[in-house]
């Protein structure tokens, strides 16, 4: 056992000096890393947690019945394309209560409308959720003519956990696009979503970008009659009275907006932008939003421009008008600008939302916490307080008891950890003040299992076997408990990481890692420092 190949010891030292090095950036700012420390050693660094650092805490829930009134939407359109599709007289058809009912006027229609609206009864689309074979939607028909399509429990929790689903991957690139350092997003039961964000400066803004739908189409201005003419009376059936978007430079406006009279068909949706900038007017020079479709949203937009030179078409976003230009000729170019009274954070934000997509559901903010960098900072000089005691308590105990080899056992303490903050700093871990937890109590398992080492060295040199032979049966005899003991805390860091959430995964990750720096480091290390020693200077007496 205290024999160490050549190439063993260039390996062990290897690791020791790679662990060394991914840890040592962590010592320096941000802008002394930019400035001073080479490009070609690596620079990666822990990244602090929302409780260490400060930022954003949101969690959000998908609107269900939105979900519900969307969907019934649709199957009612789909129920009147069916029965007029095959000339089937109907009357009353509504959405209301979780079901879309219609009244077949001729009952000598009724199997007809049976056999037609049965086609629009689909199966769940995931059916993980109940096992296979549930249906969205099921048909109720009654003598008296009147049908009814209901969707089913099944049906809605699908569509719900599809919309988080969603949800989830829109919010994770428009927390993205912000350019946040190691956001944590994550769904939470049913139809939460939570959000963290460390380090952020702005909660609102984030706030404004979360809880906006970004529903981004372009359609045409219906300018049969004027707005102000369809308030009084009624707009045209494929028309609607849209407002203009709020002027984020003058508030009081809001009740002043501008009506638009806007055709409800969607002639391209935001589904095909394919990018979108913030920039600003070479003429005005004000604060615009350049956007570029794909190539079938080109072609759609080359088309469309075509066909209606001189008519004002209008960009609409959650139900409001951003900007409603006119055509002055046609764009084959498939890009253009939107202007508007934008500011230059506005701007920026209306881009970041075109680029990340629309959001399948609105959401809204149930739970909203913002941790100020002060408590983060004091968080951490506890840690530090608390990491700094214990060590030294476990270094001063090691020397007093075990002499030389305590010395040599807080080498290999601080070698691990420098490799545990080292393997971090590698993996882009965020550290959480239950992180800092998991160093600490790594620490005290380093210890522990060299406590286990010398006490049965010391067992094997009262039994009379010599320094060397007490030495070396010290450490074989003593790695099947160390194994045992961190093998059973690793199986248990991996429960927490697997079923825990948030800082318990953190601690879970930072113990799983200390785990393993221990045993290289409490155990390999650690020998290879004893077999140094007893190589040049041969000892007669145990000095523990």
């Amino acid at each position: 056992m205290l024999h160490f190949a050549r190439w063993k010891v260039t390996l062990v030292l290897l690791v020791v000096i790679v662990g060394l090095l991914f840890s040592i950036p962590n010592l320096f700012s941000d802008q002394e890393l930019q400035a001073d420390y080479p490009s070609w050693l690596p620079n990666s660094k822990i990244v602090l947690g929302l409780d260490l650092q400060g930022g954003a805490h949101i969690l959000m829930q998908v609107e269900k019945e939105g979900i519900i009134e969307d969907r019934l939407e649709i199957l009612r359109g789909d129920v009147r394309s069916a029965l007029r599709e095959d000339k089937i007289g109907y009357t009353g058809l509504a959405a209301r209560d979780g079901a879309v009912q219609v009244r077949i006027r001729d009952i000598t229609q009724l199997d007809a409308a049976r056999e037609k609206l049965q086609d629009l009864v689909q199966p769940v689309s995931t059916s993980l959720l109940t096992g296979g074979g549930a249906m969205e939607t099921s048909l109720e028909v009654n003598d008296d003519g009147l049908m009814r399509l209901v969707l089913t429990e099944e049906g809605i929790t699908s569509r719900v956990s599809n919309a988080v689903a969603q949800s989830v991957e829109v919010i994770r690139r428009r927390v993205d696009e912000l350019g946040t350092t190691e956001p944590s997003i994550q769904r939470e039961g049913e139809d939460r979503i939570l959000v963290q964000v460390p380090g952020l400066q702005d909660p609102d803004r984030l706030k404004d970008i979360l809880e906006t739908t970004a529903n981004l189409s372009f359609r045409m201005v219906d300018t049969s009659m004027a707005p102000e003419t369809a308030l009084q009376t009624r707009p045209p059936l494929d028309s609607e009275i849209l407002y203009e978007a709020d002027d984020p430079q003058n508030p009081t406006a809001q009740e002043n907006r501008v009506p638009y009279l806007v055709k409800k068909r969607v002639l391209i949706s935001g589904d095909e932008l394919d990018d979108a900038q913030p920039t600003f007017d070479s003429r005005t020079n004000e604060p615009v939003v350049s956007f570029r479709f794909n190539t079938s949203g080109a072609k759609k937009f080359a088309r469309v421009t075509e066909q209606n030179v001189g008519l004002p078409f209008a960009i609409v976003l959650d139900e409001e008008v951003i900007s409603a230009p006119s055509i002055r000729e046609p764009i084959r170019g498939g890009s253009g600008i939107i202007s508007g009274s934008f500011t230059a954070e506005s701007a920026n934000d209306l881009a970041v939302l075109m680029r990340a997509g629309a959001l399948p559901a609105k959401l809204t903010i149930v739970e909203e916490r913002t941790v100020g960098p002060g408590l983060g900072a004091d968080s951490i000089a506890a840690g530090e307080i608390a990491g700094i005691v214990g060590a030294f308590a476990v270094v001063i105990f090691m020397i007093i008891a075990y002499g030389l080899f305590g010395i040599f056992a807080n080498i290999a303490l601080a070698v691990n950890v420098c490799l545990l903050l080292g393997v971090l700093s590698f993996l882009g871990a965020t550290l959480t003040l239950p992180g800092i937890a998991g160093i600490v109590l790594t620490v005290g398992m380093a210890v522990d299992a060299n406590v286990l080492i010398f006490e049965r060295i010391r067992e094997e040199n009262n039994y009379g076997r010599s320094t060397i032979a007490a030495i070396d049966a010290g450490y074989s005899r003593a790695l099947g408990t160390i194994l045992d003991a961190n093998i059973t805390t690793f199986i248990a860091a991996v429960i927490l990481f697997s079923l825990g959430s948030g800082p318990v995964r953190g601690f879970a990750i930072t113990l799983a890692v200390g785990i393993v720096t221990t045993v290289f480091s409490a155990f390999t290390f650690n020998r290879l420092i004893v077999a140094t020693w007893i190589k040049y200077r041969r000892p007669s007496n145990l000095p523990i």
